[in-house]
């Protein structure tokens, strides 16, 4: 059964897919909420500048001296960008632009000047191609595993035991940096060692599946989850969970559509955006519609209680506190006033009394509540 599934090409991509997308989704979390997002593109890029200096220093392509210097040019575009917008005289999405630009191109450079022969270029590391892990093997325990899912293991592993032990410190640092502050919590700290992770989790990714789709794993799942929920627990579990259904959905997407799995992953992440977005409980776009509907309807019942409350022990009541008068009085088409009234009598608000419409009590009540600041 192990030897079956490690020697399953399809089941290797996914699970890289998937490990990617946890290890992502788990940095991302937080900052999307701090408002950082972007600077997961801006770290993505500028690892290129990363990836050559290690390999002009060590002449190494990979493995966990590349892992480390990619973080620490992670955490320099983070450093760069701060100082631009410590000066007062560039906005932070302005410096993002300006910093990772700059570290791209002058990578870039450098290998085209020194590493032409080089199995390093910005298209490997932008796009990778994850449809071919399961040829890059390691033995382990006997067994030939994916180097790529290794490695991706090995850094949701880690980001998780990051975001367990320092739950509660990522937690307040993210709501309230000066709380954080204020009790010791050293929240510029966490914030340099919540992007190292994000810098070596788009390092460790960036053979297999490019810094790209890292970049849509980052950002994309957490802000679908955002939608969904208002906990940061929960808000973590589904994030992680959308980008497995996002690796999984978007290998058998791409095999039915002849297309790149990795731009397929992405745009499954997309898709459930877009449905979180349509349809999320609380925020999604529904959801808004129908509060929106409900507090028109509800002003509809109100307007219809002050206006029986007008008329109530008038001599104009048998005209004014009918169903007709609704329609002539109020304006209110035929579909409309049917609407608002089977409302009111579901509330309670209303009762019938042959053809007149009553205020019961609770409808008294409603009409003197709004009624009364405009009494004095």
């Amino acid at each position: 059964m192990i030897a079956a599934y490690f020697n399953d090409p399809g089941a290797m991509i996914m699970t890289t897919g998937a490990l990617v997308g946890i290890a992502s989704a788990l940095v991302g979390t937080f900052l999307v909420l701090r408002g950082n997002s972007m600077l997961s593109d801006a770290i993505s890029h500028s690892i290129v500048f990363g990836i050559i200096i290690v390999w002009l220093l060590t002449r190494q392509a990979s493995g966990p001296v590349q892992i480390a210097g990619a973080a620490l040019t992670g955490l320099l575009t983070v450093v760069l960008t701060q100082i631009l917008v410590a000066s007062g005289r560039v906005r932070q999405d302005a410096a993002i632009g300006l910093v990772f630009p700059a570290l791209f191109s002058i990578g870039v450079l450098l290998i085209n000047l020194y590493a032409r022969d080089v199995h390093i270029d910005e298209h490997t590391v932008l796009l990778g191609e994850i449809g071919f892990v399961w040829l890059d093997t390691i033995e382990l325990l006997g067994q030939p595993v994916p180097e790529a899912m290794i490695w991706m293991g090995a850094m949701a592993v880690l980001n998780l035991a990051f975001v367990a032990l320092f739950y509660k410190e990522l937690k307040l640092s993210t709501f309230d940096a000066a709380l954080a502050s204020a009790l010791g919590f050293a929240p510029a700290a966490l914030n340099y060692a919540l992007l190292a992770l994000t810098s070596m989790t788009a390092v460790a990714a960036f053979d297999a599946v490019g810094a790209i789709l890292v970049v849509a794993f980052v950002i994309v799942p957490p802000a679908a989850a955002y939608l969904l929920t208002d906990r940061l627990s929960r808000m973590l579990a589904i994030g992680c969970a959308i980008a497995v259904v996002s690796a999984v959905g978007g290998y058998w997407l791409a095999l039915a559509f002849n297309v790149s799995i990795a731009g397929m992953m992405a745009v499954m992440t997309g898709l459930c955006f877009m449905l979180a977005l349509a349809f999320g409980p609380r925020h999604g776009i529904l959801a808004r519609l129908l509060r929106v509907n409900a507090r028109r309807q509800d002003n509809r019942c109100r307007t219809l209680a002050i206006h029986l409350f007008n008329h109530e022990g008038e001599p104009d009541q048998g005209e004014e506190n009918v169903a007709r008068a609704m329609r002539e009085h109020l304006h209110w088409s035929e579909e409309r006033a049917r609407s608002v009234l089977l409302a009111c009598l579901d509330q309670g608000l209303v009762r019938r009394k042959g053809p007149l419409l009553e205020l019961t009590e609770k409808g008294r009540a409603t009409a003197r509540e709004i009624l009364e600041p405009w009494s004095h």
